[in-house]
């Protein structure tokens, strides 16, 4: 009989184990998933993160893009503003050499 009582209660303890690791297996599971879950979630933010920052880098080099274009046109407009003065200039030294050949020289002022 106590052969009996020992076996039963050896039974009783090992059901009860194996209720309890069950237990703890579904607990290792919906921690496992909720991980996974974690995770993916972590790598769609970082995936967002990327595309914002593709944006905001395309966005700046076309920033970039319209400054160096618009320096390169006031920079032309400038260069064309000091040809033409060179021009109106130069125009302006040959008139006033023209004339100065033009105009009759006094050559008993000089000694």
């Amino acid at each position: 009989m106590r052969k009996i009582v020992i076996a039963a209660t050896a039974a009783v303890a090992a059901l009860s184990l194996a209720a309890c690791s069950e237990k703890t297996q579904d607990a290792a599971s919906d921690t496992a998933t909720s991980a996974a879950s974690d995770v993916s979630d972590a790598a769609d933010d970082v995936g967002d993160a990327m595309t914002d920052l593709g944006a905001k880098a395309s966005d700046a080099a076309g920033d970039a893009a319209d400054g160096v274009k618009d320096a390169a046109a006031d920079a032309a407009k400038k260069a064309e503003k000091t040809t033409d003065d060179i021009a109106a200039d130069a125009e302006k030294a040959a008139a006033d050499v023209t004339d100065a050949e033009s105009t009759p020289h006094d050559t008993a002022d000089q000694h």
